[in-house]
């Protein structure tokens, strides 16, 4: 128990909330309601062990850069609570048990599964060579709502790549935040981001301009999708959380980014699932 303890804080579980909540939005969307109970097991097993083995091996590739980095020390595996290797088995177990996941709902995503591993697997590198990192990170979590559309009808469509995109944005933007606090860590060995490369005052510019595009794009994953009113609601609300957020946070002052980052984005992606539940199961429920 305590092993699985300090596996759970290695690869912060608590985190699975921020790109759960739109697989389960793209599942209501597609199944036009919930599916059956063994559908929604299969989707969170898959969703759950699939970034469960890429934050497994993100902490391992990154161990160097962890143990030097001041915000980063206290990590499990850089204080020796639980060893490379046995990260190293839990990645690979949790890895399997995505792919049987995947084969457990159907073909396409059964074929599909090795390359959702090899994108989520490819991020931990990316900082390493591209100030594009947070866009490869979006892209790691835009991959759930799509993967969870082709569980439930095994075809690519367009309806879970524009909610896929918004969640891309989302995603970079607020990573982009996150990323001023290793401003100096990351210029000092090299590493890339849009902080290091355009400087704090032009990142988190960029970084609400990807939100603006995630607003946008959302508002058209709704008039396609002909969700009802209180999905419209829900974006409204997320994007005043949004601005929020980046009211928190200034140049001069990153001392609440740690707020901005964790409370407001979890807020944000399991909101706008209660809206779209209400949308898609509450209201129908009520009207039968």
């Amino acid at each position: 128990m305590k092993q699985i303890r300090v596996i759970l804080e290695l690869i912060k579980f608590q985190h699975t909330i921020f790109a759960l909540p739109f697989a389960l939005i793209s599942m209501l969307v597609c199944a036009n309601g919930l599916p059956q109970f063994k559908v929604i097991f299969w989707i969170l097993v898959a969703m759950v062990s699939a970034r469960s083995s890429a934050m497994a091996f993100n902490r391992v590739v990154d161990l160097r850069f962890d143990a030097l980095n001041p915000r980063t020390q206290n990590r499990p595996l850089v204080l020796g609570k639980i060893s490379v290797k046995s990260v190293w088995l839990f990645m690979v177990t949790t890895a399997i048990i995505f792919i049987i996941s995947a084969y457990m709902l159907n073909n396409l995503a059964f074929y599909l599964s090795p390359l959702a591993l090899a994108i989520l697997y490819f991020y931990s590198f990316t900082k390493r060579f591209t100030w594009l990192t947070h866009i490869f990170l979006g892209l790691s979590l835009a991959i759930a709502p799509i993967g969870v559309w082709i569980a439930i009808n095994p075809q690519i469509a367009v309806l879970p790549l524009i909610l896929g995109l918004a969640v891309l944005f989302w995603v970079a933007g607020f990573d982009i935040i996150y990323a001023t606090l290793d401003f100096e860590f990351d210029e000092t060995h090299r590493l890339h981001s849009m902080v290091v490369n355009f400087g704090i005052p032009k990142a988190l510019l960029i970084s609400r301009v990807m939100h603006l595009f995630m607003v946008v794009l959302l508002l058209w994953f709704g008039v396609l999708a002909q969700l009802g009113l209180f999905f419209f609601i829900g974006v409204f609300i997320v994007a005043l959380m949004l601005i929020y957020e980046h009211s928190l946070v200034k140049p001069t002052d990153l001392s609440k980014v740690n707020i901005a980052f964790f409370n407001i984005n979890g807020l944000v992606s399991i909101f706008l699932f209660v809206m779209t539940w209400i949308d898609k199961v509450l209201i129908r429920e009520i009207m039968h």
